[in-house]
């Protein structure tokens, strides 16, 4: 329940700010946020980073869709059992409905967020979820989840685990 309360909570302030940035910044203006750091600059992307695929806004709306009903899915069917698998789903679920309700709703995603210290892209609330979000879950898969596609229990031998020698030989093939 926690985890998705902080999913809700992280589209809530992924609109509120996108929409306060619309409200009060013109498209393509710039404001000064954190010195040095970040300024708040109005752009509307049609693309995801960087802007690429900026004229297939249909395929990455059709992508957002997938994953935001394959992480639900996921959810749903307990494949995440600790709270590094929930955080990252939390984060990525957050992301991905953050970024498709502007896609949705306008047609382009409001990105806001510009680094001063570097040239980046510009990016949002939702895309610093998927960006913490994805690799936090790459994470957890590799941690928690076996080879066979099937998680690995959490002392090592579940039911039905058969003993290994050293050698990897089970009971049954001495």
């Amino acid at each position: 329940m926690f985890y998705a309360i902080l999913a809700a909570a992280l589209v809530v302030l992924d609109q509120i700010v996108k929409y306060l940035v619309r409200a009060n910044i013109p498209l393509g203006g710039n404001v000064p946020f954190i010195p040095y750091l970040l300024d708040l600059t109005y752009v509307q992307n049609t693309g995801a980073a960087f802007s690429m695929l900026r004229s297939h806004t249909w395929v990455l709306t059709l992508t957002s869709t997938i994953v935001v009903v394959a992480m639900c899915a996921l959810l749903v069917k307990g494949f995440f059992k600790n709270r590094l698998g929930l955080f990252s789903a939390a984060l990525v679920l957050a992301g991905g409905v953050g970024n498709l309700i502007d896609r949705v709703v306008f047609g382009f995603v409001t990105d806001m967020f510009q680094t001063t210290f570097m040239e980046f892209a510009v990016f949002n609330v939702a895309d610093c979820c998927i960006t913490v979000g994805v690799p936090l879950m790459f994470l957890y898969v590799w941690l928690y989840v076996g080879r066979d596609g099937k998680k690995e229990e959490q002392d090592g031998e579940g039911e039905g685990t058969e003993k290994t020698d050293t050698m990897g030989q089970t009971a049954d093939e001495e």
